[in-house]
């Protein structure tokens, strides 16, 4: 492929919509919560959930994040999984093979132009292995809204500087630059300068909030 058509295909698999909207939905309606309940709880307006759940507008990081966690959802629910196709397969191999192509990675992009790619060909509860890119001027958050939830976050940027904040301590990470810290630290990610970002980065144990979401029994009715 050449480079021109390298370019296009990455541009056009940026401005995809999120397409996140549906499994957010389906799983609200299952809780029975209402679109302005759960809006309320994450503390953003009803509209803007309502154009996140019709893939209208692409969440930001910690919205996403937030939304995951309300829902008692992980990350792995969000991305879904690949047809069969999209996974590169062993000739001796009929159940599906661990290799992935790049341009058949499952995509999620976000607000301010963040993109994720999954770089496992399966779902997997308990990590999320990323290959992440910020535009420039994108940030996870807004400087005076830090993102927090569990699991431990280990990152590693292949080009641009990456500015990371967690709690009170600032760094920037150029060119083999890496980090590690604890996600429960409340944290900040953003591209620093005049070039795009684009790093591997890894969240080990994540989990969903611990609040019961399951959907209270039917009341059966009583004569």
């Amino acid at each position: 492929m050449s480079d021109t058509a390298s370019t296009s295909e990455a541009l056009d698999r940026a401005s995809e919509a999120s397409k996140v909207g549906s499994r957010l939905r389906t799983e609200r309606e299952r809780l029975g919560m209402s679109l302005r309940e759960l809006a309320r709880r994450v503390g953003v307006s009803p509209s803007l959930v309502s154009q996140i759940e019709l893939d209208r507008v692409n969440p930001s990081v910690s919205t996403l994040y937030a939304l995951v966690t309300e829902l008692g959802m992980t990350m792995s629910d969000v991305f879904g999984d690949f047809p069969g196709d999209r996974v590169v397969r062993r000739l001796t191999d009929d159940d599906g093979g661990l290799a992935l192509c790049p341009e058949t990675r499952l995509v999620l992009n976000l607000a301010s132009g963040v993109r994720w790619e999954r770089l496992t060909p399966h779902s997997d509860r308990d990590v999320e292995f990323l290959y992440v890119v910020y535009p420039v001027g994108a940030a996870s958050c807004p400087e005076d809204a830090l993102m927090t939830h569990g699991g431990k976050e280990y990152g590693y940027v292949s080009s641009g500087t990456l500015g990371v904040r967690v709690g009170f301590e600032e760094y920037e990470l150029g060119p083999g630059g890496s980090i590690a810290f604890d996600s429960s630290s409340p944290h900040r990610l953003w591209a620093v300068g005049e070039e795009p970002v684009h790093a591997i980065w890894v969240v080990i144990g994540r989990e969903a909030d611990p609040r019961d979401t399951t959907p209270p029994p039917a009341l059966e009715a009583t004569e």
